[in-house]
């Protein structure tokens, strides 16, 4: 029974993030570490780091296949400003490490406040569909995506939240395929970051399975809801922003309380 219970649990807080991804897109996960600390019951917040990203990276996989189906991926772009950012990723991972567990999430907290506080911000979605990769870009493309890389390497997040708008900002491309094509450096930062967990042993296989079955579950479950939100889609994606903030906010509680 004690086993069984973190591992649903684990389910259940991945059916959640599977439901949020489908219904907002990218910032869902970023739930994921709080949920494994303070729901699932992982005590060592590198573990729950490490596991969050690599679920975090199959979700990834599953979300580009889609859009690759579709066509809405930039692949010259998305695997430049990816590529450079592997290497940043790797980097954050081992840093991240290095670092107290109990400092690593009061600063991991203040990322989710960042990440909550850009879902504010309204977003755009002209740009340019036909855009292509010249030298040009790809000396804006690289630098962005190595400290990108860093960032989500060092917090274990999928990043999605400064790619999507470093894409934008390099190459001009339109918001649709920006957001397409982030998963390819989603993918890649997260598959990075989770090997460098995994290689010291802080990776809970067990809890991971667990959340990658719930959130498939989840996905599938927020197909229906985000066609329900269609017309509330902006106030929607405010009260999820809101939502975590407040979950910020705890998690620096709890860590300064610590």
């Amino acid at each position: 029974m004690e086993t069984i219970l973190p591992l649903l649990a684990a389910v259940l807080s991945g059916a959640l993030i599977g439901l949020l991804l489908t219904v907002f897109g990218g910032g869902g996960s970023v739930l994921a570490t709080p949920l494994l600390l303070y729901v699932v019951g992982v005590r060592d917040p590198h573990v729950a780091i490490g596991t969050s990203a690599a679920a975090v990276a199959v979700n990834a996989l599953v979300g580009l296949s889609v859009q690759a189906r579709a066509g809405r991926v930039k692949w010259p772009c998305a695997l430049v400003f990816g590529g450079a950012g592997l290497a940043g990723s790797l980097v954050g991972a081992h840093l991240a490490k290095q670092v107290d567990g109990a400092v690593l999430i009061l600063w991991f907290a203040g990322a989710m406040a960042l990440i909550g506080g850009s879902m504010l911000l309204p977003k755009k979605a002209a740009g340019d569909p036909g855009v292509h990769l010249t030298a040009g870009l790809t000396l804006k493309l690289a630098p962005l995506g190595l400290l990108t890389g860093l960032a989500a390497g060092f917090f274990g997040i999928g990043g999605g939240f400064l790619i999507v708008p470093g894409l934008m900002a390099a190459t001009g491309m339109t918001l649709a395929h920006a957001a397409a094509s982030s998963l390819v450096s989603v993918a890649l930062f997260g598959a990075a970051t989770s090997a460098s967990y995994a290689a010291s042993g802080q990776i809970d296989w067990p809890v991971f399975a667990a959340l990658v079955g719930g959130g498939a579950v989840g996905a599938i479950a927020g197909a229906p809801v985000a066609r329900a939100l269609v017309g509330h889609a902006d106030v929607a994606r405010r009260v999820f922003a809101l939502m975590v903030i407040a979950t910020a906010a705890y998690v620096a509680w709890r860590s300064l309380a610590a």
